[in-house]
């Protein structure tokens, strides 16, 4: 890797934030409270993860508006709410009051999050969102792809955070190992040095995890659902979040 990319990662520690979206589709599939997201949200708390997270869509296929209220009273670490700030959105975050919003550009019909925030086409809508979140004290948070302009952009926005949309990185990391974090590494020196914190997000794994830690500096939290559940088949879900929160050590 080059030498900007081997900065040694500042941050003390990297949180783990665990996306229950997954459980959520598993109970809808049959309907009823089997797999309880509320429970599995009080056990992965107490197996070490710090944070929960949540995307509720508007079509609630997976997790509701309702266990997003639920949730409140059972994350005890830190809430993280994903979305697109739709009216109904926004004001479900300003009700639950989780500690970090995180918006993302999805189109109600999307499958799963695939792009993140064109900041200087939007850099007027997201200001305005972003300081209604702000003066409820709730920490702020971009969805983004690790470019220099649109991270610049991001931060005239006023947002606390970004995240960095990882699903290149997860596809490179199989073909280039660890250099595929080179960009990122890059990415997060920048939002640093203008004042953000950063996060990110999206396919990263057991096989991936580790590298993307290790190279990307000031990485402040990963947030990480499907692999993580879908590891949980396997190992168990005590052991998956051990070995995911071993990555990042």
């Amino acid at each position: 890797m080059s030498d900007t990319s081997k900065i040694q990662n500042l941050t003390l520690n990297t949180k783990l934030s665990v996306n229950v979206n997954k459980i959520a589709t598993l109970r809808n599939a049959r309907g009823g409270s089997v797999p309880n997201v509320m429970l599995a949200a009080e056990r992965i708390q107490s197996y070490g993860a710090e944070g929960i997270t949540v995307h509720p869509r508007p079509d609630e296929r997976h997790i509701t508006y309702q266990d997003v209220r639920d949730l409140r009273s059972v994350v005890k670490c830190e809430f993280n709410i994903e979305g697109y700030p739709s009216k109904a959105f926004i004001a479900l975050v300003l009700e639950v009051k989780p500690e970090q919003v995180t918006l993302v550009p999805d189109p109600p019909d999307v499958l799963t999050s695939n792009a993140g925030w064109d900041t200087v086409k939007n850099l007027g809508f997201l200001t305005e969102v972003l300081v209604q979140f702000s003066n409820a004290g709730i920490r702020t948070s971009l969805f983004m792809h690790p470019a220099e302009e649109g991270i610049r952009a991001a931060a005239l926005t006023g947002t606390d955070r970004i995240e960095l949309y990882t699903e290149d990185y997860a596809i490179k990391h199989a073909q280039m190992g660890a250099d595929a974090a080179i960009p990122y590494a890059r990415a997060s020196t920048l939002a640093h040095a203008l004042g953000m914190g950063v996060n990110a997000g999206h396919d990263l794994d057991l096989s991936n995890l580790r590298d993307f830690s290790q190279n990307v500096p000031f990485l402040d939290e990963v947030s990480i659902g499907h692999a993580l559940i879908s590891d949980a088949l396997y190992f168990g879900l005590s052991n998956t979040v051990e070995k995911y929160l071993a990555c990042l050590e």
